[in-house]
Parts: C-alpha cells; sequence; structure tokens
C-alpha cells in the first residue's frame, strides 16, 4: 500500500485531483476555453461526417475534394454547418462529462490500488473506467445534439434534405420519428463513444505515465517537479497516442452510427444494411470512411482538449 501511495504522491506533482479546484471558476473559465477549441477544430467533424455518408455516386470521395466543394458552394460558413446547435448542447454536456470523469477517476484509483498494478496499468484502468463513465453519463445530451447537427452538416448533400436551422431539424424530426427519432443511433453511440472515451483515457493515463517513466521522473519522492515545458509536452504526447489509438479502434461503429443518424425518415435502413450497403459500395474498408479526418480530429481535438484541460485545472486550484 504504501508504495502504490508513493506512486500516486510523485506523479501527482504532474496531476491536480478534483478536490482540489474551484468548481465554479472551472466550469465558467472551461466552457469560453472549450468552445475556442470547438471553433478551430469543428470544421474537420463537417468534413467527417460527410465523408461518411456519401453514396457511392458521390464525386467527392476525399477529404480535400469535401473541401473544395463545401468552399465553392457554401464559402466559410459551410464548414460551420450545424455549429450554434453544438455550442448550445456542448457546454451542459461537458459540464455533465467533466464531473463524471474528475469523481470516477478518483474512484477508479481507489478501486486498483489493493490490486499492487504497476502505475502504467493502474492509470489505464482507473481512466477507462471514469472515461467510459463519464461518456455514459453525457450521451442523453450528446446524440441529440448529435443527431441535429449532423444532419445540418449534410444537408443538401449527396441526396439529404435540406434545413432552416437545428429548430427545424428537431421539429420534422418529432414530427416524423416522435422523440425516438432525435435519439436515432443512440445504442450505437453508446458503443462507439463510450469505448472510444475509455480508451483514450486510459491511453492517455497510461502512456503519459510511461513517458515519466522514460524520463526518469517518479521514482524518487524528494525530486523536483519537472518544469511547466516538459509537463505539457509529455501531456501532448498522451493526447496524440489516445487520439490515433481510440480513432482506429472506433471509426467502424463511428461510420455506421453517423450513416443511421442522417439517413431521411422514408429510408431507414438497419445497422445490417448500413454494414451491407457499406460493403458493397467499398469493400471492408468502407467500414474506415473518414478514418482520415477522424485520426486527425481525435488526436488534434484530444491534444488540444486535454492541454487546455490541464491549463484549466492549473489555473482553477483553490487557493491554500
Amino acid at each position: 500500500m504504501e508504495a502504490s501511495s508513493s506512486r500516486m504522491q510523485t506523479f501527482g506533482q504532474t496531476e491536480i485531483n478534483w478536490d482540489k479546484l474551484d468548481k465554479t471558476k472551472f466550469y465558467v473559465v472551461g466552457a469560453g476555453i472549450f468552445t475556442g477549441i470547438t471553433v478551430a477544430l469543428y470544421p474537420v467533424s463537417v468534413v467527417k461526417t460527410r465523408l461518411q455518408v456519401a453514396s457511392k455516386e458521390t464525386v467527392e470521395r476525399s477529404a480535400f475534394s469535401v473541401i473544395r466543394g463545401i468552399l465553392k458552394t457554401d464559402g466559410i460558413p459551410g464548414l460551420y454547418r450545424g455549429f450554434g446547435t453544438v455550442i448550445t448542447g456542448a457546454i451542459p454536456a461537458r459540464i455533465i462529462f467533466l464531473t463524471a470523469l474528475e469523481t470516477t477517476k478518483v474512484a477508479g484509483f481507489r478501486m486498483v490500488e489493493p490490486f499492487k498494478l504497476s502505475e502504467p496499468t493502474q492509470a489505464a484502468v482507473a481512466n477507462g473506467i471514469a472515461g467510459m463513465t463519464a461518456s455514459l453519463f453525457s450521451q442523453a445530451v450528446f446524440v441529440l445534439i448529435d443527431v441535429i447537427s449532423q444532419k445540418l452538416m449534410v444537408q443538401g448533400y449527396s441526396g439529404h434534405a435540406k434545413y432552416n436551422g437545428g429548430l427545424d431539424v428537431a421539429r420534422k424530426v418529432l414530427k416524423s420519428d416522435g422523440i425516438r427519432g432525435l435519439y436515432r443511433g443512440f445504442g450505437l453511440s453508446v458503443m462507439t463513444y463510450s469505448p472510444s472515451s475509455a480508451v483514450w483515457w486510459a491511453s492517455y493515463g497510461s502512456s503519459q505515465r510511461v513517458i515519466w517513466r522514460f524520463l526518469g521522473h517518479g521514482t524518487d519522492l524528494k525530486e523536483a517537479a519537472p518544469n511547466p515545458w516538459t509537463i505539457v509536452s509529455v501531456q501532448a504526447a498522451g493526447g496524440i497516442i489516445a487520439g490515433a489509438t481510440a480513432s482506429c479502434i472506433t471509426t467502424p461503429l463511428d461510420t455506421i452510427k453517423t450513416r443511421l443518424q442522417v439517413m431521411g425518415h422514408e429510408k431507414r435502413p438497419s445497422t445490417r444494411e448500413v454494414v451491407k450497403n457499406l460493403i458493397a459500395d467499398d469493400g471492408w474498408k468502407g467500414l474506415y470512411r473518414g478514418l482520415g479526418p477522424r485520426f486527425f480530429s481525435m488526436s488534434a481535438w484530444g491534444t488540444s482538449m486535454i492541454l487546455a484541460y490541464e491549463y484549466l485545472k492549473r489555473l482553477c486550484v483553490k487557493d491554500d
């Protein structure tokens, strides 16, 4: 128990626990920071979504051709279709996610401590449980926002309907499918995002420990804390590794989920039909449509998010 506690104390030089944070400041400042990141990276989500729903006859089959097509027809605003809906729902969803993540992470470390696992393994298990739990709690908001924003992202593209904003999407979906329509693909979303979140946070937590060990930190309780730039570099590397791992594992489910959510009510394909059509069009690689943008999105978003998140935590530490 003492050895495990020592490991947590030395790593505590680079991490800030939930009980040390000013929660009000954390939520208010965090909303602003993550909104800024969403503005920067949102176009990647639009491109990924269009690639995933493109029909076999669609000319635009690469990320660059999709971008050119959007800019040609709609200009820069075309890269931000559905953005208002996403921002409106993202704030409450992130509050739910981050609160569940941090509280569950603390409980996760306590749970695995008696098993005397290695530090990277402890971090992987505790962070993985926290990531999955946080995703499960936040899906009630995220799926609703996903359905509406994705319909806006692909409106008028590859035969998809056009809408007059998020409220129009919600009204038409409710009229044709009822409340279930707004949660279409909920099961697949849980199956996609919960494992993805678990893999992401597990990879991030464990890779950080491995990198710190490689750099020679965490073996001596009396050693000086690493300098801020070293901490940021390790966290960025952990974010890239986590994004790469999660995107490669979960892209097929994300492609199927996206197709289910944007199809009109008159088509109503089943999950099996979606998979069958993707394989018929492109073979098994069809399940990895949008992997490039998703890989970039998860790595870029993950790295940006985690650096902003860790900076936010340092910014919101309570005064002693």
